[in-house]
């Protein structure tokens, strides 16, 4: 039986359902939406929480092989570039967790789609339709922007330029625009919340990332599968039969430049490559068309096969313990070793990391709270450090009875309490009392209660406190100008 539970972005996402509204400090309001209609209609587990992620998988890859049509592949192509998108560890490890990305992968599938059908039949609902998936992709992940202007410029090189001087992309245009809007209206609103964000992201996140590590990412995330998407790259760019689609090939290497550039993380990408298993598909069939039956499918095993090896290091299909196995083999034999933001090498993967601990912190939030008398219990709040912990408190709370917790974290400051003013705080400290000791002249005691405890969890040594008797007026001094910094952010 697998230990791992919900990972630490599934846990926000997850909080955000409670809290609808049309946009967040990191995400726009799609992810929101499915996350209210999954906990209403399937529940609260980790399987219902994948269900739409499993499913926008599986829609991917059914409108890759529509891709392949379109293009003018036969059965040998849509097999060749579905299984290779399948087995793909990058698909893999990116299309079962409740996360935006899989989501805006689908997107991005459905406008090459609508594209090609525009081109191939000339009929305006297509680019209509092509509006409206635009629209729907700003609202799950700002990516799309990103996507949408390199196609455009794909076409402005080629010959298929012709296609942007009618009237009818105005109107795809304007729909895009109109279901856009809100989310617009609500960053302006907000103080551009997505400016702050995307900062903060670089300054933390991405400065880490050197070009030559985003290339050589890229190169190794799809696995033998590198051979089908490389080769639907050059039948884009050479192939006389796919001249009218080859913006497509100068689009790839329009968003790649531009990720590279701004130390974009390796799967900012992957959204761009299902069009490309599809054109290689097709490559790879009119390369193999007079080859027979059995020749065609040992193609098919020699690029799927081999990535099965890598299942168990992105996809948790095994348990823990032979999880583990897995990165000891992969490092000692594929010299994989995970490495997280913090640029160290761990024994699991960041993901993996970051689903182990939250259940159990959770449990020590409740002894705390519960150790307390009920009049003890109505004049007691709970904190948390980081958004992690603050989703996995509202998440798992529920079954022990737990008042819901505040933090001034990410998307939680949007609806955090205008003060601390209770007499006993149930404070989760991500540095284990560090941070409680910045302002504990200002607590009557504290006391710990507890810590992450799990070898595993990226939380391991988190601390949770109760803090008895706090001065509000110093406490809160502090609490509010932190939480009026955070909202203008």
């Amino acid at each position: 039986m697998s230990h791992f539970g919900f990972q630490r972005d599934e846990l926000l996402h997850l909080a955000l359902g409670d809290h609808l509204d049309w946009g967040f400090k990191e995400v726009p309001p799609f992810i929101a939406l499915l996350a209210k209609i999954t906990t209403t209609v399937f529940g609260d587990s980790v399987f219902a929480a994948r269900i739409f992620s499993t499913l926008f998988s599986g829609l991917i890859i059914w409108f890759t092989g529509q891709i392949v049509v379109e293009l003018g592949g036969k059965k040998f192509a849509i097999t060749l570039a579905c299984l290779a998108l399948i087995f793909s560890p990058a698909f893999a490890a990116s299309g079962y967790l409740f996360q935006p990305v899989v989501f805006d992968q689908l997107w991005w599938v459905l406008t090459v789609y609508l594209l090609l059908r525009y081109i191939n039949t000339s009929l305006p609902i297509y680019l209509y339709l092509l509006g409206a998936v635009i629209g729907m992709g700003l609202l799950t992940k700002y990516t799309m922007a990103f996507f949408a202007i390199a196609l455009i410029l794909g076409l402005l090189i080629t010959k298929q330029r012709k296609i942007l001087w009618n009237r009818h992309v105005l109107i795809a245009a304007l729909i895009a625009l109109v279901l856009f809007l809100p989310n617009i209206i609500w960053q302006f609103q907000h103080h551009l919340p997505v400016v702050t964000h995307m900062k903060n992201l670089q300054s933390q996140q991405l400065d880490y990332i050197k070009p030559s590590d985003f290339i050589s990412q890229q190169l190794m995330v799809n696995g033998i599968a590198l051979l089908v998407w490389l080769t639907g790259f050059g039948f884009l760019l050479f192939s006389p039969r796919l001249r009218k689609f080859q913006f497509l090939g100068f689009a790839f290497i329009l968003i790649f430049i531009f990720l590279l550039k701004m130390s974009g993380k390796d799967y900012y990408i992957f959204g761009a490559y299902p069009m490309l298993f599809a054109t290689g598909g097709y490559g790879i069939e009119r390369w193999l068309k007079a080859k027979g039956y059995v020749f065609r499918t040992a193609v098919v095993m020699l690029v799927t096969i081999p990535n099965l090896l890598l299942f168990p290091l992105v996809l948790p299909i095994f348990s823990l313990d032979q999880t583990l196995a897995s990165f000891r083999f992969a490092d000692k034999y594929l010299h994989f070793a995970p490495r997280w933001e913090d640029q160290k090498t761990h024994p699991l993967t960041q993901d993996y990391a970051d689903m182990f601990g939250w259940d159990e912190m959770t449990e020590k939030v409740a002894k705390a709270y519960h150790s307390l008398t009920p009049e003890q219990q109505r004049h007691t709040q709970i904190y948390a450090d980081n958004y992690g912990e603050a989703g996995a408190i509202h998440h798992f709370g529920k079954k022990y009875n737990l008042p819901d917790v505040a933090s001034l974290n990410s998307s939680f400051t949007l609806w955090a309490p205008d003060s601390l003013n209770a007499n006993y705080i149930i404070y989760v400290d991500d540095k284990d009392g560090g941070n409680i000791k910045t302002f504990a002249s200002w607590l009557g005691s504290y006391t710990k209660i507890g810590e992450v405890e799990s070898p595993y969890a990226r939380e391991k040594g988190t601390g949770v406190f109760l803090l008895i008797n706090p001065k509000p007026a110093a406490l809160n001094d502090r609490y509010k100008k932190e939480l009026a910094r955070k909202r203008l952010e």
